[in-house]
């Protein structure tokens, strides 16, 4: 296994995972719709451009004259190479870009756009302008010049044959991580474990023990669909599987299977009855009636289904509920991705999946990548292409793009949860024809958020607190969507919080929360264990009679 060397602000890809998010499906066409809008207030509103532009060539002759004193943002990373500010030339282009830039959005704020298309309008103007930056091109990037000159021409043609890969073998986007250096079942998911339970649309992995003593009561973990389970299982030391099991758990994971369009009427029922299955097998081999369960993502909404539909057939299965960065309840307000969310992108988001069977994974990837494209397409295209630099090597990324598929009723049923049909609104959603009321799930609840999480915001996280009936814990992790999960012990930045009060208010609950230095691993484990009943010995073997082990870990599904 390589190394992790870089840290997530040289490598921001790393928090920004694609995940299933409220308009999961997302066009270019959709887009294109907040591009018209923005053109035809252009048109409607001549004046204000013309007086914008004004104000763009006055500040164009400052920097001619060199008076300007435009200067990037210190978080912007695009120039700090020296050349920027050292050379005239480089500086003018810097500061006419950045010039351009302020000119665009200080129009949206001027146009009279209703709040949701002003900021559609902002996203749609600096999609713009971050692609004409003067860095994204050979002839105005110093440091590409300076290395295609310290090389002989060597990273230009490294830089031509990296584009010519990810155009054939790449779905014609930069490569965010080295594929070559990382195998399944070798160098990542290597737990040892069994599948010991697999249906058409699961297989369920048993985690062998590594303590003599284990809590008898299991560990049961729904990963999202979107995405591969072996997230929780990266190398050894970002593992969450091998932790829970270093410390005396037993720990079983549910593995996705990957969708293909005959799987099309493959629906959240389905998923929930692939759950209720797996779980069972789980409870038999373990001889107990309940789990602690864990979600993740749309993992944790397909769990929180599971509970609702258990709780109004009375059926007590689950003694705990951890769920991991997930939003059970969406506003408008809560990413970017709901700046496009409006009944036509829906309803076109949806027609499309139908007509192919599957929402795929590697569409969502180029267009979710669109969304932050400094961080995930020009940060690529300056050191793959310009540099000729071999892209990083980083186990998350991998994962990252080992992209997967929806069946279009999964994605149809998803997409309802994001409209009125919420489970905020109790009883609203069903599950094989069962209203779901989690207010009737009374087992005790822990919420993870992250607190730079832009893809479910800790406040969207915190949402969750108010919607089970039984006691409820949050706690806020430092770090985004995927490092706030991957946070093990060791790490000397790691902080989290906790409050005992569970206010209504996210930003009230912060305000009294208390602060601790380190990963929120140990604080989980041992929430996990206070609920894990009786130490019992370790099971010698995996599976049961009735479950027998039929494969290694990570399984045939994984594959997929």
């Amino acid at each position: 296994m390589a190394e992790v060397t870089r840290t997530t602000e040289e490598n921001p890809a790393l928090d920004n995972p694609v995940t299933l998010n409220p308009v999961v499906g997302i066009t270019m066409d959709d887009l294109a719709d907040a591009a018209k809008t923005v053109a035809k207030q252009a048109l409607l509103q001549p004046g204000i451009a013309a007086e914008q532009l004004g104000r763009l060539g006055q500040e164009w002759v400052k920097i001619t004259l060199g008076e300007s004193k435009l200067d990037p943002l210190p978080k912007d990373k695009r120039f700090r190479d020296e050349a920027w500010s050292a050379n005239p030339l480089f500086r003018s282009m810097k500061q006419g870009w950045l010039a351009w830039h302020r000119t665009l959005n200080e129009w949206v704020d001027r146009c009279d756009f209703d709040p949701a298309d002003r900021e559609r309008a902002r996203f749609i103007v600096n999609l713009l302008a971050d692609a004409a930056a003067p860095t994204n091109f050979l002839a105005t990037n110093p440091s590409a010049q300076r290395r295609a000159v310290e090389t002989r021409g060597a990273s230009l043609a490294k830089g031509f044959r990296n584009f010519v890969d990810d155009m054939v073998n790449n779905h014609q986007m930069p490569a965010q991580v080295d594929k070559s250096k990382f195998k399944v079942g070798e160098n990542l998911a290597i737990t040892p474990g069994q599948v010991v339970f697999r249906n058409e649309l699961i297989e369920l992995l048993q985690y062998a023990p590594t303590t003599d003593e284990v809590t008898a009561r299991p560990v049961f973990i729904v990963p999202p669909q979107i995405n591969k389970y072996y997230l929780f299982d990266l190398s050894p030391q970002k593992s969450v599987i091998k932790h829970l099991v270093d410390s005396g758990l037993q720990v079983f994971v549910i593995s996705w299977r990957n969708p293909t369009s005959e799987h099309r009427d493959w629906g959240l029922d389905d998923y929930v009855m692939a759950v209720d299955e797996a779980l069972d097998a789980c409870l038999e081999i373990t001889g107990q009636e309940s789990v602690n369960s864990v979600g993740a993502c749309a993992g944790g909404i397909t769990l929180a289904l599971a509970l609702g539909y258990w709780a109004a057939h009375n059926v007590d299965k689950v003694n705990s509920l951890t769920l991991l960065v997930n939003v059970l309840s969406f506003e408008d307000q809560d990413s970017l991705m709901t700046l496009f969310s409006n009944e036509q992108t829906i309803d076109r988001s949806r027609k499309r999946s139908a007509r192919q069977g599957v929402l795929d994974g590697f569409e969502t990837a180029k267009v979710f990548n669109w969304m932050r494209p400094n961080d995930l397409i020009w940060n690529y295209v300056v050191s793959n292409y310009l540099h000729g630099e071999a892209p990083p090597t980083f186990d998350i990324l991998y994962w990252n793009n080992d992209c997967t598929r929806l069946p279009a009723r999964l994605h149809s049923d998803f997409l309802d949860l994001f409209g009125t049909t919420t489970l905020a609104n109790q009883g609203s959603v069903a599950v094989c024809d069962t209203p779901v009321d989690l207010k009737q799930v009374h087992c005790d609840v822990f919420v993870t958020g992250g607190t730079t999480d832009h893809i479910t915001p800790w406040q969207a996280c915190y949402r969750s607190t108010q919607m089970f009936g039984g006691d409820v814990e949050y706690v806020l992790s430092s770090a985004g969507h995927i490092q706030s999960v991957l946070n093990p012990p060791g790490n000397p930045k790691a902080v989290f919080w906790t409050n005992d009060e569970i206010p209504e208010d996210p930003e009230v609950w912060r305000a009294g929360a208390t602060e601790h230095k380190g990963s929120w691993w140990p604080y989980w484990v041992e929430w996990l264990r206070d609920r894990g009943g009786e130490s019992v010995s370790a099971p010698a073997t995996l599976g049961s009679k009735a479950h027998p082990a039929l494969l290694e870990a990570p399984g045939r599904y994984v594959f997929e």
